[in-house]
């Protein structure tokens, strides 16, 4: 999954939920990617951080917070 489409999906999530914050957003779309992508997800994190270990699911949502961040741009 690319970072745009982690976008996408992120944003169409956003879309059907907008009473939940950012980070409840990102745990349903690591929800839904399925477990494959969930660990993709993660270990992209992990990377980017610079570390062996950690826990699947939390990392994804990091992930997932991260690149919506990254490609959101500095607030003005």
């Amino acid at each position: 999954m690319t970072d745009e489409e982690l976008v996408v999906e992120f944003a169409l999530t956003r879309l059907d939920n907008p009473g939940l914050d950012l980070e409840e957003i990102a745990a349903l779309v690591v929800r839904r990617v399925g477990h494959e992508r969930m660990l993709d997800l993660a270990s992209r994190n992990l990377a980017t951080r610079d570390e062996l270990r950690g826990a699947a699911f939390p990392s994804a949502v990091e992930h997932v917070l991260r690149v919506v961040f990254t490609l959101r741009g500095p607030v003005d």
